[in-house]
């Protein structure tokens, strides 16, 4: 059981209402992270906020799937792999792919880079070198593809972060960051 209040979307008012409707309503469900976001709307609206514009930017869906999967590996968030596991399917990733990415290899060499990139990022806290950019930029992405790929970095670890220490229950098919292939 998570360790922060669940809100339970038919019993939900006011702004946490608005948003886990706008949250039914896009994906059919209201998954156990965005009931406990609720119970702070401001932090369930700046996820949604970020999430969103990040959905259209630069990076097509594989790779901001494949970045989420990475950037949940490194950070032990099980359910964060659980649910970029079951999305990861959703936009076209094999399950092969699905385990490559947690890895830091992705479906081409742009991506492997830009997974790469997102590794160094997180273990560095950000404290990449101009050798590490020169790289990812020698792989072809572009500055603005190399920014979405730091906001994506940190778009995860928060929701990994809030998914540990929230303790949030799993509601997707249970993925273990201990158990890779």
């Amino acid at each position: 059981m998570s360790r922060l209040q669940t809100i339970d979307p038919s019993a939900a008012t006011g702004k946490a209402k608005e948003l886990l409707d706008a949250v039914k309503g896009k994906l059919g469900i209201v998954p156990n992270m965005t009931k406990v976001m609720a119970t702070s709307p401001a932090v369930l609206e700046s996820y949604l906020g970020f999430s969103a514009a990040l959905a259209g930017g630069l990076l097509d869906a594989k790779t901001r799937e494949e970045l989420a999967l990475l950037t949940a590996q490194e950070n032990g968030c099980d359910y964060c792999l659980s649910a970029h596991t079951a999305i990861g399917k959703m936009v076209g990733l094999t399950a092969e792919e699905i385990i490559a990415s947690r890895h830091g290899n992705g479906v081409n060499p742009k991506t492997t880079a830009a997974l790469t990139f997102a590794k160094h990022v997180l273990d560095t806290k950000g404290q990449i070198s101009e050798a590490e950019v020169t790289v990812v930029r020698n792989a072809g992405l572009s500055d603005g593809e190399i920014a979405e790929v730091i906001a994506h970095v940190a778009l995860n670890v928060f929701t990994n972060y809030f998914n540990i220490a929230a303790d949030v229950d799993i509601d997707f098919p249970k993925v273990s960051h201990a158990e890779v292939a």
